[in-house]
């Protein structure tokens, strides 16, 4: 070997050397790529948040949890109207509605407010559910109506037509009037006009100082 080969390889030896500037880059390049690497996947996970564009996502319906309430607000009001045109509202503490296909609303603490001719009459229940469509209200458990002129029922598991003023329990009913007292195993009564259908074992109790007065 000539005396310039082996200087050019002396000098490219010596570049390569521990201390030399190339043994500097290299040590440079072990510290800091990983952290450029680990900045970089930071940003490229919290890019689509930061932007102010839309963000897509790809989601399986087959992982992704289903809602079990569509609808559900605290302190519902509802309107309507009966067949002659007089409203009636009714009041809820909270209602769910499970499908917007599905007219059917649970309520919770109802109060349903009718105008009746005599004048208004109010219809209260812990729970039950109200049919938008039919505008039907079914009670689960005790219900209790009253008028302003006297009149009151209270009863179980009651249908209320409040499109046509109808009633009908699912329980055993007691009620007072101005003349007097019932009770039955079952009701049906037309609210509008005052008259009622008891069904089983049926009682009633007329006091005869009110009677007369009426």
């Amino acid at each position: 070997m000539s005396e310039v080969a082996a200087r050019l390889r002396s000098q490219k030896r010596g570049w390569a050397h521990p201390g030399s500037a190339h043994d500097r880059v290299v040590r440079l390049s072990l510290l800091f790529l990983p952290i450029g690497i680990g900045v970089l996947s930071a940003f490229l996970v919290l890019a689509p948040l930061l932007t102010k564009g839309d963000v897509s996502f790809v989601l399986d319906k087959n992982k992704v949890a289903m809602a079990t309430e569509r609808l559900r607000l605290e302190s519902a009001v509802y309107r309507g109207a009966d067949e002659k045109g007089r409203p009636f509202r009714l009041n809820a503490g909270s209602a769910i509605q499970k499908s917007s296909a599905e007219p059917i609303v649970q309520l919770n603490q109802l109060a349903a407010e009718l105008t009746l001719p005599e004048g208004p009459a109010m219809l209260k229940a812990d729970k039950g559910h109200y049919d938008m469509d039919k505008q039907q209200v079914s009670t689960d458990g005790p219900v209790k109506f009253q008028t302003t002129d006297g009149y009151t029922l209270d009863t179980q598991n009651a249908l209320v037509d409040l499109k046509t003023r109808k009633m009908e329990s699912g329980g055993a009913v007691t009620g007072k009037t101005p003349t007097g007292v019932f009770s039955a195993n079952k009701l049906t009564a037309d609210l509008e006009n005052r008259t009622i259908s008891l069904d089983g074992n049926a009682r009633l109790r007329i006091t005869p100082k009110r009677a007369n007065r009426r």
